[in-house]
């Protein structure tokens, strides 16, 4: 394709969605599939999902100004309308036809069962001296969403991206079905590919573990050969799998199926449990708790490296990210310490943020609130008791309960354990289930909206405050800043992975202990 900025024209339009002939002078602004945001010029496209039909939306995107329609059904409309047998994998076609256009591109696929949000943000972070960096927002990531993302490829100023061979693109590509990341890897034609974490998550549609890892590896599958792979160091079968696909392959984490110059080095906890660590003799201190995002921080860096950025630029905006709103995200309500970890769960997310809850210093006790994990299909109630008895190992001294966790608990006896059946009644009850001083964790699924139970304490105990830590001092905080709930020595060693005080050696006497890999340049 020749190079220049892009256009979006009636031509070009049929030539993505693989229409005969167009008029290469008629203009279109963008593209759009809501009435709501959509401006004058822009293609709409009629998307239908399972309780809307755009279609029935094209009148008001006619009135709206739209330049022309792409529809699934015949209409008689004052507009051009492209017909095409299925309007969702038209606007792939379209964003694969904008994608191609900057050949030259950085494109960052990222997927994992848990925690791409987070490397996403990290990502973004580590490539952020790069000039046209372009990522994305909250997490947009599906069929729909990453076609959004590339199609909106415009700064700030409303100009088209650099020219080619510039800037990158990261994209979080997320799945609830088999065949939904190969479909997005052919849109995106990712040249870095991130696997971070693969768990028994969605195998209600997705069918088992193996399920889930095949799903994830289309990412790698969809890559061409020449192209470059990061996936995190577990479950072992992950970094064996992918190398298998793809030689060019990094392998970030804790343990010794890192990559050497991919494992952290004197990591150490602060007293919100956030960690710092040395990496490649630079210094990262992350802003965001828990040992699981020096793992995530680790792939973000790996990414940086693959795009040539310079360590210590990698370095400085790993450390600047900070965690997005209900992602181990540490908030003050009154005496309170409150860890909200809401966004979503599956089971390693739920051992890692119980293990996150453990390692953070306060004057009072550490309470675990967890409910329903969703979408885990027949083996859900195998998989909620398989996870409790396992928080259950942590130094957390009370777990509240609720939906499947608490009936995952009927048969176990623990004094820590408090089960409240349903999590409406959770907000009337938690109140009397934590005292001033404690750290409170907000651990379940997007659709439980657990964060419903913060008003009843904020009501209890305070008006949510500012950052619960000070992180120059070392303190945790009242609202105020003043008092002193908890402070931490910079303890070194992880209670809930069970590591000794130096991580550099990357000796893991828990953990099944492979061989150590190497990327090239990386290492």
């Amino acid at each position: 394709m020749s190079p220049g900025a892009f256009r979006w024209t009636d031509a070009e339009v049929r030539r993505a969605l693989g229409l005969p002939c167009g008029d290469p002078s008629q203009r279109l602004r963008g593209v759009s599939t809501d009435t709501r945001s959509l401006r004058p010029g822009d293609l709409f496209v009629a998307l239908r999902g399972d309780s809307f039909d755009g279609h029935d939306f094209v009148g008001a995107a006619v009135e709206a100004g739209c330049g022309a329609v792409v529809a699934s059904r015949p209409l008689e409309l004052p507009v051009p309308v492209h017909r095409v047998a299925d309007t969702l994998t038209a606007l792939g076609d379209l964003a694969r036809r904008r994608r191609d256009h900057e050949a030259g591109m950085a494109v960052v696929g990222i997927t994992g069962s848990s925690g791409k949000t987070t490397v996403k943000d990290l990502a973004l972070g580590a490539l952020s001296s790069m000039a046209g960096v372009h990522g994305t927002k909250a997490n947009e990531n599906n069929r729909v969403g990453v076609p959004l993302t590339i199609l909106s490829m415009l700064d700030d100023a409303g100009k088209l991206p650099p020219t080619a061979g510039h800037g990158a693109l990261v994209l979080e590509m997320g799945t609830n079905e088999p065949g939904e990341i190969a479909e997005l890897a052919r849109i995106a034609r990712p040249t870095v590919g991130v696997v971070a974490t693969v768990s028994e998550t969605h195998v209600e549609r997705l069918g088992s573990l193996a399920g889930v890892m095949s799903e994830k590896l289309d990412l790698l599958r969809g890559l061409p050969s020449e192209a470059a792979a990061v996936v995190g160091d577990e479950p072992a079968a992950l970094a064996e799998e992918a190398r298998a696909l793809l030689p060019n392959c990094a392998v970030a984490g804790w343990s010794e199926r890192a990559d050497p110059g991919l494992r952290p080095g004197n990591a150490r906890v602060g007293p919100g449990g956030a960690w710092s660590f040395e990496w490649r003799g630079r210094t990262v201190a992350l802003r965001m708790p828990g040992a699981h995002n020096v793992h995530n921080a680790l792939l973000a860096l790996a990414v940086s490296r693959f795009l040539g950025v310079p360590e210590d630029e990698a370095a400085a905006g790993v450390s600047a990210v900070a965690p997005g709103p209900m992602r181990n995200e540490l908030r003050r309500v009154g005496d309170l310490t409150l860890l909200v970890d809401c966004y979503n769960a599956n089971a390693a997310g739920v051992s890692a943020a119980v293990s996150t809850l453990a390692a953070i210093r306060a004057a009072g006790r550490k309470v675990a609130v967890l409910g329903t994990m969703l979408e885990l299909g027949p083996r859900s109630r195998a998989i909620h008791r398989e996870t409790l008895e396992l928080a259950l190992d942590a130094e957390v001294d009370r777990f509240v309960l609720t939906g499947a966790f608490a009936r995952a608990a009927r048969q176990l006896s623990d004094a820590r354990i408090h089960a409240v059946e349903r999590v409406e009644e959770l907000a009337e009850r938690l109140p009397a289930l934590v005292a001033p001083g404690d750290a409170v964790l907000l651990k379940a699924s997007r659709g439980v909206r657990l964060e419903r139970a913060i008003p009843a304490l904020e009501s209890s105990f305070g008006e949510s405050g500012g950052r619960a830590f000070d992180e120059s001092s070392g303190r945790i905080l009242d609202e105020s800043g003043g008092r002193v709930l908890g402070e931490s020595g910079g303890c070194a060693f992880d209670e809930s992975f069970g590591r000794g005080p130096d991580h550099s050696a990357g000796q893991v006497p828990d953990r099944p202990v492979g061989r150590a890999l190497n990327v090239g340049a990386l290492v």
